[in-house]
């Protein structure tokens, strides 16, 4: 049996590489045209490039997102793109649209089609629609309960797909048009205002009925589902996926390296005890910033996994630095300024190896013009500051956590 998948986000280049670092098998990118996540910074072709011949010396993968539903005018430049895709060496298209598998299958022969969760996959009878066509791949519906995606993964004849982070529709995923209506902004074609999240009044018989400057809303919380993975490895789903091309680098350093460390240990033992998970959950949740819930997995959720009058959000604003260079001579290393910090607060460098370095901060200089400072409370700054490690870029610094 093939060890299951981690698959990660990515919205930019630097962001995939992280994502990679961190424990990821392959990651999923947009590129300009044909994207759902059109407000993600997404990629240019040359990068699209670049990230394949990175990720391949790793031995890792890259997807392509086509997962908008396309009208006739997002047509335009199909083939050409499909090719390209195939000469760079894409590894597969994550798509929605039977019109863009035909082409794909014809002009990007060496690309994998993986059928999207637009498609709200959730029985085996849709699989094998699919895989006629010729998709090598179908990601499950996320409403699909953990029985299900086991029933349906028992009887695939392709690969399986599975979101285990991330954000949750308040609709069937791929059938929302609240933003459409709101905003003209079409959730299916990239445009998502996310408005469920938005602030409402509640009315009865034209009389605003809630008090107090509350607001209602009509979120979903994201899903977290850490203590699920050694079920979805026993029955055999291909792949594990996070949810989050908008999200920041420090995200993609916790969540991948939780759920990487999880999946490892699992193969180990053939197991995950309660510790274990609690642990992973822990690291999981500091790069986490909205309340999570297990989704479907265990059936239809109540009312307590939807959000109503619940802010989504908590900030927790422990990430405060992104290691840009390290001088191994002077033990100084170049920052970038994500959140405030200074001098003696008590840090830790966070790595690809699942392990935390933590040190004091002593000394603190600004690189542009060298003066010394107390506190670090610009975004976006360059830094200097003590460091007694050898540290690389895709390092990051947060506050240590009090327990």
């Amino acid at each position: 049996m093939n060890k299951i998948e981690l698959l990660a986000p990515a919205g930019s280049l630097d962001k995939a590489k992280i994502a990679l670092s961190y424990g990821a098998d392959a990651v999923y990118v947009g590129g300009r045209k044909f994207s759902l996540r059109a407000r993600a910074s997404n990629f240019e072709l040359d990068d699209l490039k670049e990230l394949c011949i990175y990720a391949h010396s790793l031995n890792k993968k890259v997807y392509v997102t086509m997962n908008i539903i396309p009208h006739d005018s997002d047509f335009d430049g199909l083939i050409e793109y499909l090719e390209y895709l195939n000469d760079i060496k894409v590894d597969a298209i994550i798509t929605s649209s039977i019109t863009i598998i035909k082409n794909a299958i014809k002009y990007a022969k060496d690309v994998e089609v993986h059928v999207s969760t637009q498609m709200s996959c959730y029985n085996s009878k849709a699989i094998n629609f699919w895989k006629n066509i010729g998709a090598k791949r179908i990601v499950l519906a996320r409403e699909c309960t953990m029985d299900e995606i086991s029933s349906i993964t028992c009887n695939s004849p392709i690969e399986t797909e599975v979101f285990i982070h991330g954000g949750m529709c308040a609709s069937f995923s791929g059938r929302c048009v609240l933003s459409n209506h709101y905003t003209n902004r079409d959730a299916n074609r990239g445009g998502c205002a996310h408005s469920c999240r938005w602030n409402y009044d509640l009315y009865l018989n034209n009389t605003k009925i809630n008090k107090d400057n509350k607001f209602y809303n009509m979120g979903s919380k994201d899903l977290m589902a850490i203590e699920y993975i050694p079920n979805l490895i026993r029955c055999g789903v291909s792949s594990l996926k996070i949810e989050g091309r908008m999200k920041s680098s420090y995200y993609l350093a916790c969540v991948v390296s939780g759920y990487r460390h999880a999946i490892d240990e699992y193969y180990k033992t053939n197991s995950l005890n309660i510790d274990q998970i609690k642990e992973f959950d822990q690291e999981i949740r500091r790069g986490e910033n909205r309340i999570t819930s297990i989704g479907f997995f265990k059936g239809l959720p109540s009312v307590n996994e939807q959000l109503y009058d619940t802010f989504c959000e908590m900030p927790t604003q422990e990430y405060v630095a992104q290691v840009i260079s390290y001088n191994i001579e002077k033990s100084l290393c170049l920052v970038e300024q994500r959140n405030y910090f200074s001098i003696g607060d008590i840090v830790e460098v966070i790595t690809p190896f699942y392990t935390t370095l933590p040190f004091e901060i002593t000394y603190m200089i600004k690189e542009d013009d060298g003066e010394l400072i107390t506190d670090a409370n610009h975004p976006l700054e360059h830094i200097i500051i003590n460091m007694p490690y050898e540290v690389k870029t895709s390092y990051m610094i947060r506050k240590v956590k009090n327990n």
